[in-house]
């Protein structure tokens, strides 16, 4: 339980670190004046807020997207496709903990096809994953809306094989890709 405390708090920094070079404000979520459940005790919330005015409540959150596998944009998914061509790499059980306009937080379980010797003949192994979306972009033909450029993802537990030329081996403990752009 210490080493998944500890993630996450590694994890909060990383996001805390993001925010600050995105948005130059960041502040902790509030205290909830009810008790919380074990799943938002083990979650640290990160919220970034724009410098320019004070937010908006409710505003912000829905004009915050993610492009899907379709190139549809989501609000706070709970799973989300990585590889769209095959499905053979996706996020389940997403649980956001923030969701601003330069930085969206959360935490779940990447599901990966090993492909191992080949994707029909691979197998499929689950990784919980710390998940950060960030970087801003307007979304083509919806004024007002921002969609996410970039995931990180953040390795708490066992990690993907990578093969490195000769053999399989256990993957980095972070990896940040693009995320696709919807079709114009």
């Amino acid at each position: 339980m210490r080493r998944r405390h500890l993630s996450l708090a590694i994890a909060a920094i990383f996001a805390l670190a993001l925010g600050l070079g995105l948005s130059g404000a960041v502040s902790a979520a509030p205290a909830r004046p009810t008790t919380p459940t074990a799943a938002q005790n083990a979650a640290p919330a990160v919220a970034v807020e724009p410098t320019s005015q004070p937010p908006t409540p409710g505003l912000y959150s829905e004009l915050t997207v993610v492009i899907n596998c379709l190139g549809r944009p989501e609000i706070r998914p709970g799973s989300f496709t990585l590889a769209c061509a095959d499905d053979n790499d996706y996020l389940t059980g997403l649980s956001w903990t923030s969701w601003t306009p330069n930085l969206a937080s959360g935490y779940g379980t990447q599901d990966e096809n090993d492909c191992i010797p080949y994707c029909a003949a691979g197998h499929f192994h689950s990784y919980p994953v710390l998940v950060v979306l960030w970087g801003d972009a307007a979304l083509h033909g919806s004024p007002g809306t921002v969609r996410y450029t970039t995931i990180t993802l953040l390795y708490t537990g066992a990690r993907p094989l990578v093969y490195n030329g000769h053999r399989y081996v256990e993957g980095p403990l972070t990896v940040t890709m693009s995320l696709w752009a919807p079709p114009r």
